[in-house]
């Protein structure tokens, strides 16, 4: 079974920061583009926030465009979203996912609560 381990969540107040991190087995994170999704409750559709492309090309979701950066470290086969800026609109749990031609993996995922 194929685990991606994040981590970093927790409560911050609004306009405060956080760096979420995800570590990937290295057979999957060599060949996956990374990305971050949220879901503000179990109601909701889970969205993409941000993705990393093996050649590190990103994309972001126009919602964090400017506050959010995500980054790849391929040494420590990790993939990281440093949050500024943080509005309680933020508040989600958060999940990493690995695509590749072998297929979609997510983590177990970890809230990020924004008060106001």
């Amino acid at each position: 079974q194929v685990q991606l381990v994040e981590s970093g969540g927790g409560l911050v107040q609004a306009g405060g920061s956080l760096r979420l991190s995800c570590v990937a087995p290295g057979s999957i994170f060599n060949l996956s583009a990374m990305g971050w999704y949220r879901q503000a409750s179990a109601g909701e559709q889970r969205e993409l926030v941000a993705l990393i492309t093996r050649g590190g090309s990103s994309n972001y979701a126009d919602s964090v465009k400017g506050r959010f950066t995500i980054s790849r470290d391929n040494a420590k086969n990790t993939v990281y979203l440093q949050m500024n800026s943080l509005k309680p609109e933020d508040t989600a749990v958060y999940y990493c996912n690995a695509q590749s031609r072998v297929g979609q993996f997510w983590g177990q995922g970890t809230q990020v609560t924004v008060s106001s």
